[in-house]
C-alpha cells in the first residue's frame, strides 16, 4: 500500500494552517547563585558555612551523569562547604586509568578509602580509629543502581579500602523517595563520613544545616514528604504496579522483611 502524503510547508493544510509562522519562545534559566547553584530568588548560602570548613580529608565525589540534570541535588551544598581542594567532583560512569590519572593516583594511594557498603566493607569508626593521617575518600553519586554499575564496573574502585557508615538514623533528605529508612543522601554520607574522620561533630551539624534549609522549603511550597519504598512496602502505601522482573519483585520482599540489601 503508499503512504500517505506529507503536508509541506507550502500546502494549505487545515490543521497546520499558520502554524509555521508562529513564534517560537525561548526557554530561559533562572539566574543561579554561583556558591550554591541554586537560583537566586531560593539561594541557600545564608545557611552555608561564613568560610569553608577546615579538614584534612579530601573528598572525590563520583557522580553519575543523571544526576547533574535533577533539580534537588546536593553535591552543590557539598561542595560550597568545603575548599575547592577538599571536594572534586567527577562525572561519568566509566573511569579508566589512562584517561583519570590523577583520580587512578588516588585510588592506589594507601590512605584512600571509598564509601560503599557491603559484605566486604569494613565500618568507617573502625578504620578512622586506626589511621590518623589525612586521607582521601571516594564517594559514588547516584541512585543505588547507579552506583551499583559504577562500582563494579571501574576496577580502579576496587583498589581503595571499602567502608560503610554504621548507623541507623534516618535521612533528612524527605523531600526524595530513599530505598530503606536508612538510606542517605550523598551530602548526609560525605557529612557522617567528614565528622568520623576529622573526630569534630560540628562539621555534621555544619553540612547538614543548607539540606535542612532546602527540605524546610520545598515543604513550604507545596513538597509532600517522601517516605522510604520501605515505608510504603511495609505500611500498604506503596500505590505503583509490582515489577514483573523476578530480582526487582525479590529486592522489595526483601525491604519488607527487614533484610538489608
Amino acid at each position: 500500500s503508499e503512504a500517505a502524503p506529507v503536508p509541506t510547508r507550502g500546502e494549505d493544510s487545515d490543521s497546520c494552517a499558520g502554524l509555521w509562522e508562529l513564534p517560537v519562545e525561548h526557554c530561559e534559566r533562572r539566574p543561579e547563585c554561583a556558591r550554591c547553584s541554586r537560583p537566586q530568588k531560593v539561594c541557600l548560602c545564608p545557611f552555608l558555612p561564613i568560610h569553608p570548613l577546615k579538614v584534612s580529608t579530601c573528598l572525590y565525589i563520583i557522580q553519575h551523569p543523571a544526576e547533574e540534570s535533577r533539580v534537588l541535588r546536593t553535591v552543590p551544598l557539598l561542595a560550597a562547604c568545603l575548599p575547592p581542594d577538599k571536594c572534586k567532583i567527577l562525572v561519568g560512569r566509566r573511569f579508566s586509568e589512562d584517561r583519570y590519572p590523577e583520580l587512578a593516583s588516588v585510588c592506589r594511594n594507601p590512605n584512600t578509602l571509598i564509601l560503599y557498603p557491603g559484605a566486604e566493607a569494613m565500618n568507617l569508626e573502625e578504620v578512622a580509629v586506626m589511621s590518623s593521617s589525612p586521607s582521601f575518600m571516594i564517594i559514588i553519586d547516584g541512585t543505588w543502581s547507579q552506583a551499583k554499575d559504577i562500582f563494579y564496573k571501574n576496577s580502579l574502585f576496587r583498589l581503595p579500602k571499602q567502608v560503610q557508615l554504621k548507623t541507623s538514623i534516618s535521612s533528612q533528605y524527605v523531600i526524595r523517595t530513599q530505598p530503606t529508612n536508612t538510606c542517605l543522601s550523598t551530602l548526609e554520607c560525605a557529612a557522617a563520613a567528614l565528622t568520623i574522620m576529622e573526630k569534630n561533630k560540628s562539621i555534621q551539624e555544619t553540612i547538614l544545616r543548607p539540606l535542612q534549609a532546602l527540605c524546610s522549603f520545598q515543604l513550604q511550597h507545596g513538597a509532600q514528604v517522601h517516605h522510604s519504598k520501605e515505608h510504603l512496602l511495609k505500611n500498604g502505601l506503596y500505590d505503583k504496579p509490582m515489577p514483573k522482573n523476578k530480582r526487582k519483585l525479590r529486592r522489595m520482599e526483601l525491604l519488607v522483611n527487614n533484610v538489608k540489601i
